[in-house]
């Protein structure tokens, strides 16, 4: 799947353009990658971050590029410490027919019953990385845990399987445990101190 994004030519020279680019609602960005030399571009910010809410950080960016097609994916970004707005964004060029590797949030289902059961989970892995052609990613890995029990855990090898990727990261790679719940001790309350006597 690809979705259609606007992107526009930008010059790098001088330094003030950036900050200029960032009061309009742009995001400074670098196309690099299959068949395209490194160009600095702008992006809109609502249009990309709208883009990402909809269809995943992994979905295929098509672009005009100087009269030239361009699918590209998402790749490195920089974001502001405090504000945490997007400074900077590569957009990597693909080749439609070749195998990528990404990462892919995994996104747990099911929580409810764990608790309901008395049980805790324990994540020790949020994403995974797998490899299919751009087209091929998935936007998140469904992991369902409704029917586990306290005591059991998850590894890469329990995760779903698909024809559209595989899985890189390594089968035995632990990714959650479920444990019993421990409830809070209660705190002691003081005994009043008796009164002396006369």
């Amino acid at each position: 799947m690809s979705v259609s994004l606007k992107v526009e030519k930008r010059a790098t020279r001088p330094r003030s353009l950036r900050n200029e680019l960032r009061h309009a609602g742009k995001i400074p960005a670098i196309v690099y990658g299959y068949q395209v030399e490194n160009t600095p571009v702008a992006i809109d910010e609502r249009e990309i971050a709208k883009i990402i809410r909809e269809n995943g950080a992994n979905t295929v960016l098509s672009f005009d590029l100087n009269g030239k097609a361009v699918n590209a994916l998402l790749g490195a970004i920089q974001a502001n410490t405090f504000s945490k707005k997007w400074e900077h964004v590569e957009l990597i060029a693909v080749n439609m027919n070749e195998v990528v590797e990404v990462e892919a949030e995994l996104q747990i289902q099911g929580e409810e019953a764990i608790v309901k059961a008395g049980g805790e989970l324990a994540q020790a892995l949020y994403s995974v990385k797998v490899s299919a052609t751009p087209d091929k990613l998935p936007e998140f890995i469904p992991v369902n845990i409704a029917e586990l029990k306290i005591g059991d855990s998850l590894t890469v090898a329990d995760l779903p399987a698909s024809a559209d990727y595989t899985y890189v990261t390594p089968a035995e790679e632990h990714i959650l445990s479920i444990f019993e719940k421990q409830e809070a001790p209660e705190e002691e309350t003081a005994e009043p101190a008796e009164a002396p006597a006369e």
